[in-house]
């Protein structure tokens, strides 16, 4: 039996879409965040920064970064837009996953940049108890107080933030 070539066109044209669906489940394309070095506090320092929603659709920047004023501790420091919020100090950050929850200390404070920065909107938090307390990659949700309820961290910023520590 012999397919002519019209059925033959047919037949392959038939298959492509099928093809690239396939290629695109077993090979879906990846989101990669970025360490690069960043300026924080004055000096140059290799941090993870991304800009994240929460679930209100307010946009905001998660930096991770060792800091030499916490004895190289990972700090997450936490960007809003300025004029849009204030955020009053201490306030822990709260961190889930799973049925696994933890509370991240307020360190803003001391950082002398950002307690004399008169917009208030950052805010710092050691984040060594968390790394050290997680295995994997994992989603997290974050949560401030008066701030914010929901915001979802991906596991590829988990796995940014642990290459770091």
């Amino acid at each position: 039996m012999k397919i002519s070539k019209l059925n033959k066109n047919i037949f392959f044209k038939g298959l492509l879409p099928f093809a690239i669906l396939i290629s695109l489940i077993f090979a879906p394309p990846k989101a990669f965040g970025e360490i690069a070095e960043t300026e924080i506090n004055g000096e140059l320092i290799n941090a993870s920064s991304e800009f994240l929603r929460d679930l209100d659709f307010e946009t905001w920047q998660l930096v991770a970064y060792k800091s030499p004023f916490f004895e190289d501790k990972l700090i997450l420091r936490v960007i809003g837009y300025p004029g849009n919020l204030r955020i009053d100090h201490p306030t822990n950050l709260q961190v889930d996953s799973g049925r696994k929850q933890w509370l991240l200390n307020d360190k803003t404070l001391l950082n002398v940049e950002l307690a004399n920065d008169v917009r208030q909107a950052a805010a710092e938090f050691d984040l060594n108890e968390l790394m050290n307390s997680i295995d994997k990659n994992r989603p997290l949700r974050l949560s401030l107080s008066g701030v914010f309820s929901e915001l979802p961290v991906p596991p590829f910023v988990v796995k940014e933030w642990r290459s770091l520590d």
